[in-house]
């Protein structure tokens, strides 16, 4: 399977996208649909399913559940854009078929507006009872939609626009499990599938779903169905590098699972350079190979993250490293290719006449530059818990920002064993994305992608020697790194946006170490202090959070993703 959202992405206004979901909001004019721009998304969708047919793609996810069914309590207006939405969506689902895609329907458990509010509330024997309906009414008048995908542990972003917002409603192992089941029995039936993903953030004691055995189980156990297909990113943590194969693959004997895989690397810069994830993949599927019951890959090409860029994969040619990802990702998984041979198939069928062995080099150069630099090594390849998170191995980047403040630095200090060789590592990383600028212009790819890289990783490693280096040298290095960021957005437009703040250390190296082990853990068991005080204690934070004005929380919490105060429930 893999994610349509792109297309529909096409016409967003200037400036950050969330690109979550698809952004509903601006495909309205004047209350209704906007029908001219869905004829160019009819378009680019048709270009872009038969690309992915083209290369063994059988599936295709859209969104969502929302948009597509009808509710008598509505507004006129919004049911007339209802009305829009389903004879759109009917087209879209006719093309993905007739190219030889399944499509499916993503949808959070639970989306709400005003009327849905008040006719629900929070009350399950209400919420199901609407759920099984839509789902039914979504199987009953959309004959080519194979299945339905389904999210419970996040909900949508502060910053989603539009007539509907989700919210989490899913907070405990057996809440789930009845959701399930009752969607099951819809699904059954109607020999539709249904996918969950296991993805959470750590709201509520179901938060933990994705790495621990015993929620898993209270969740699944006892569920049998052919309908059902459970999805999980490949690790216990986001799209990240450094992290193992989820255990859950290997330990779940008994149900249909799909593995999540990211092209589109939403923390490695959006395709704005190249960040191959060939070898990791092939990595994992050699792993996985020894798993029972795996029935599918889902490659996600686009979905997921904040930024301003606008690499679409597989519309108007603009994101080659997007497409170099997914086209060696479907070699490796559908077709069995090495790595090496699905590089080779693609510059046979995309650079005819370059020397593959150049365009190898270049990607295997790209995978050790980010390992080296944009991840801090040293902590990256350790598992570390807080609560029910297995917590991120890239602490200081925030989607399309890097954090160069204080609290990095503390933070890096604790964790890096060899400061110098840190140092060196982070400029070694330098000489190799000039190396790959080079490669680039003799294989007739874009050069200047490389050379905003290496801009904004200068900044990176400046930071990296400036947090290892003597404390003496703090304030100079402040003053070298704004200036850096001033000429990476002159040079560059500057995709990345920088937070800089450096100040003083307010906690020695001893108390901050002292701290980290009281509140992180190196296994996932929680200890008897995770139980006690910081499961407890810190929900109690959580709830006060709902009083605390959005203008005074940081900006990154007050405008993107979940909100802060779900974290920590």
């Amino acid at each position: 399977m893999i994610d349509g959202v792109g297309p529909f992405f096409t016409g967003h206004p200037r400036g950050r996208i969330n690109w979550s979901k698809i952004p509903f909001s601006t495909l309205e004019r004047g209350g209704r649909l906007d029908r001219e721009g869905f004829r160019t998304i009819r378009e680019l969708f048709k270009r872009f399913a038969g690309t992915a047919a083209a290369m063994g793609f059988t599936a295709v996810s859209l969104d969502d559940l929302a948009h597509l069914t009808d509710f008598p309590a509505y507004s006129p207006g919004l049911r007339r854009r209802i009305t829009d939405y389903r004879e759109e969506f009917d087209v879209l689902f006719d093309l993905a078929h007739a190219a030889g895609l399944k499509p499916y329907l993503t949808t959070d458990i639970v989306f709400f507006n005003r009327e849905l509010d008040a006719a629900l509330g929070r009350d399950d024997e209400r919420i199901v009872p609407f759920l099984k309906a839509s789902v039914e009414a979504l199987f009953r008048d959309f004959p080519r939609v194979s299945g339905l995908i389904i999210r419970f542990g996040e909900s949508d972003g502060v910053d989603v626009k539009g007539e509907f917002r989700s919210r989490p409603v899913l907070r405990t192992p057996s809440q789930v499990r009845r959701y399930l089941l009752a969607l099951l029995s819809v699904c059954e039936p109607a020999r539709r599938n249904l996918v969950v993903r296991t993805w959470s953030l750590g709201a509520y004691p179901v938060g933990d779903l994705m790495w621990n055995r015993r929620t898993y189980e209270e969740v699944f156990g006892l569920i049998r169905s052919p309908q059902l297909f459970i999805s999980m990113k490949y690790g216990e943590t986001d799209f990240f590098r450094y992290v193992p194969l989820c255990a859950h693959f290997r330990e779940d004997p008994h149900h249909a699972k799909i593995v999540e895989l990211q092209a589109r690397r939403e923390y490695e810069g959006f395709g704005d350079y190249p960040s191959f994830v060939g070898w990791d993949y092939e990595r994992y599927m050699r792993e996985l190979a020894g798993c029972r019951n795996m029935a599918g890959v889902w490659v996600w090409c686009q979905t997921g993250g904040w930024t301003a860029s606008r690499r679409i994969t597989f519309v108007k040619d603009s994101s080659v490293w997007n497409e170099i990802n997914v086209h060696v990702t479907a070699g490796v998984v559908i077709h069995g290719l090495s790595v090496d041979e699905a590089v080779r198939r693609w510059c046979r069928e995309h650079l005819p006449g370059r020397d593959p062995e150049k365009c190898l080099e270049l990607l295997k150069l790209s995978a050790e530059v980010i390992r080296e630099l944009l991840y801090l090594p040293d902590y990256a390849g350790r598992s570390v818990y807080f609560r029910r998170l297995r917590l991120p191995p890239l602490l200081h980047v925030f989607w399309d920002t890097i954090l160069i403040t204080g609290s990095v630095r503390t933070w890096m200090r604790h964790f890096t064993r060899d400061r110098r060789a840190t140092i060196q590592q982070g400029y070694d990383a330098l000489d190799k994305i000039k190396t790959m600028e080079e490669l680039a212009v003799s294989l007739g790819l874009p050069a200047e992608d490389l050379r905003a890289q290496y801009a904004a990783f200068e900044i990176l490693a400046v930071a990296r020697e400036v947090f290892l280096g003597p404390r003496s040298r703090w304030r100079e290095g402040e003053q070298r790194l704004r200036g850096l960021i001033q000429a990476y957005r002159r040079n560059h437009g500057g995709s990345y946006s920088f937070v800089v703040k450096m100040g003083p250390s307010r906690m020695s190296a001893g108390l901050m170490g002292l701290g980290l082990r009281l509140v992180i853990r190196h296994t996932a068991p929680y200890r008897l202090s995770d139980r006690l005080v910081y499961l407890r204690a810190l929900a109690g934070i959580g709830w006060l959070l709902k009083f605390w004005p959005a203008h005074r929380l940081p900006r990154l919490v007050g405008s993107q993703g979940m909100e802060l105060r779900h974290f920590l429930k």
